[in-house]
């Protein structure tokens, strides 16, 4: 079925065109549709499927054919879980509307408010953003949604495991309860579930009886190797391989920083990116890894959000996810849009129960993959030290910084302790003149210093 069929806007079929699509993917054929037709929406997407088109094109063609109810009025908004996703579906929201008078404007935090806060006053079409950094602008009496159309909510399991549920309920208050919305999830637990029942009105429900798996397109595979090899075995992989990009997934920031500078040590042109990082650090990374000038980009499941990256040959994880979930969202990152890509993942025998999970959860066996050639057995340092023993080195450091302290302290109070000057032990107020300055102390009766002493005459 072409993209023609679906009775979109031919300004939004030329953008369409322009990216190279030849007819929509699964989702689109399904959502698009019913979209356009003015229902609520619940769908079950996985990342790289295609959804982002699935609710942009069905918002962008409503808002060409109805004019505004008023000038100067948001009448979509999209909320997402991370800045990198809304910044990503910003791009694509210009990519398709390139032949449209449409406009846009993606509203996160760390980042300044004054450019957020014209997109507000000057009402761009269409908002995309995260729920906290709404919620500031919410507070301020410029950032009203009276006319807003069309909501959507994308990846709202992963604002479910980020507690954005709260501020979601939020945000609802905020605009007007006759609406338009689209809700994705790539899996359906209960509160996301229980959610959708408080937004939605009679949705059109898609893909729900399916269960998440990754896309067919991703060949999968688990590399076993003992927990302080698996830099090494990475290295490898990187090495002798062929694999031009990877994605690399770390379960914490201490790990990826770690990961990344070995890797940097061994001359493989590296970034990171994780909630440490500043929006600017985490811009630039992932701009220069889509650009080639970062080899392997190395990120927390958070801080993933939002990358897409055109034809990812590989992700790895070097941590097993901690959840099934996790894993879908993070092999998800390749093979999108219907083209194919590989997922490593590195287990070592104490994540081997995780790993089970995961093939419970996808109903397949992962296959197991040894690399010739590569020692097993060589001893090697972690690449950090195990969570008791740093727990530990921290505890003697603070012991260690406290008992300096302690010394320190005593030191100083010893220092100042009144010392002895010869007869007395310092000087008493009463020894001072009324200026505080010193009076003359010399033997009783002494005039004062510097007026001249003349004997009393006899008889005056």
């Amino acid at each position: 079925m072409p993209f023609s069929s679906l009775g979109l806007h031919p300004d939004l079929l030329r953008g369409v065109k322009d990216l190279g699509f030849q007819r929509p993917t699964p989702i689109q054929a399904d959502a698009i549709p019913p979209a356009l037709a003015g229902r609520d929406l619940l769908a079950c997407a996985q990342t790289g499927s295609g959804k982002t088109a699935a609710f942009l094109l069905p918002i962008v063609h409503g808002l060409m054919g109805r004019p505004r109810s008023r000038p100067g009025t948001t009448r979509a908004l999209i909320l997402t879980p991370t800045r990198e996703l809304a910044a990503q579906i910003l791009e694509d929201l210009k990519d398709l509307t390139v032949h449209t008078p449409i406009t846009g404007f993606a509203v996160y935090g760390g980042v300044g408010m004054g450019p957020q806060e014209h997109a507000f006053r000057s009402g761009v079409d269409l908002i995309v953003g995260t729920p906290g950094r709404l919620l500031d602008h919410f507070r301020q009496p410029y950032a009203k949604l009276s006319g807003l159309e069309y909501l959507v909510l994308d990846e709202a399991d992963r604002m479910l495991d980020m507690g954005f549920l709260p501020d979601i309920r939020r945000v609802l208050r905020h605009i007007p309860s006759k609406r338009q919305t689209l809700f994705f999830s790539a899996t359906m637990p209960d509160p996301i579930v229980k959610l959708s029942h408080e937004m939605l009105h009679n949705p059109a429900m898609i893909n729900l009886e399916r269960k998440p798996a990754p896309a067919t397109g991703i060949t999968q595979a688990v590399y076993p190797v003992p927990s302080h090899l698996k830099q090494k075995l990475l290295l490898t992989l990187l090495n002798t391989g062929d694999i031009n990009e990877a994605l690399v997934f770390t379960r914490t920031k201490h790990r990826a920083d770690r990961l990344a500078k070995y890797l940097e040590q061994q001359r493989v042109s590296v970034q990171r990116i994780h909630g440490n990082r500043s929006q600017a650090q985490r811009t630039d990374a992932l701009a220069g890894f889509k650009s080639g000038k970062y080899r392997v980009l190395v990120a927390t499941d958070i801080a993933a959000r939002g990358i897409d990256v055109t034809a990812l040959g590989h992700v790895i994880n070097f941590d097993v996810p901690a959840v099934p979930e996790d894993y879908i969202h993070r092999v998800g990152r390749t093979a999108r849009a219907e083209l194919t890509g590989s997922a490593f993942t590195l287990v070592a025998p104490e994540d081997e129960p995780s790993i089970r999970d995961i093939e419970r959860a996808i109903s397949k066996r992962l296959p197991r993959v040894t690399v010739p050639d590569f020692d097993y057995a060589a001893k090697s340092e972690r690449l950090e030290m195990p969570h008791a023993q740093r727990i530990a080195e921290i505890r003697a450091r603070k012991a260690e910084e406290r008992q300096r302290a302690k010394s320190n302290a005593e030191r100083r109070a010893r220092h100042a302790q009144p010392q002895g000057h010869g007869h007395g032990q310092g000087q008493s107020q009463s020894q001072r003149g009324p200026q505080g300055q010193r009076e003359h102390r010399g033997h009783a009766g002494a005039p004062p210093r510097g007026r001249r002493f003349r004997p009393r005459r006899a008889g005056h």
